[in-house]
């Protein structure tokens, strides 16, 4: 166990941000498309090494739920109905600390496999 953990999770207006705060002074402003396309659900991450999916498509998400889950993490809904990650304390941190580069990997990926962070034009 950590002796690093939240003293505030605050969603922005727009509900595009999470600012998440620690008892450590540590603050970090966390775009709610880099949570929905790095989230540490299975959906996401898949069921094993190497599994893990690239979710195109999620430039405008936004957060529309916050629930606690147990004492280490909260779960985040987000307004595609995707809300099966569980954001403990701990990611996060490291969200706050290395996701500009995990998301900027993110976008890599996007591009190699001919995808964007923008949704699909629907056909008329």
């Amino acid at each position: 166990m950590t002796d690093i953990w939240p003293t505030e999770l605050r969603v922005s207006k727009d509900r595009q941000r999470l600012t998440v705060s620690f008892n450590d002074g540590a603050s970090y402003d966390l775009a709610a498309e880099m949570l929905r396309v790095l989230s540490p659900s299975a959906e996401v991450q898949g069921h094993g090494p190497g599994q893990g999916l690239t979710v195109p498509g999620k430039r405008n998400v936004a957060i529309i739920s916050v629930a606690p889950t147990g004492n280490y993490a909260v779960r985040l809904g987000f307004d595609d109905f995707h809300d099966t990650g569980i954001f403990t304390w701990a990611f996060l941190r490291e969200l706050g600390e290395t996701g500009a580069a995990k998301f900027a990997d993110y976008e890599r990926d996007l591009a190699n496999k001919g995808m964007t962070r923008d949704k699909a034009e629907k056909p008329r």
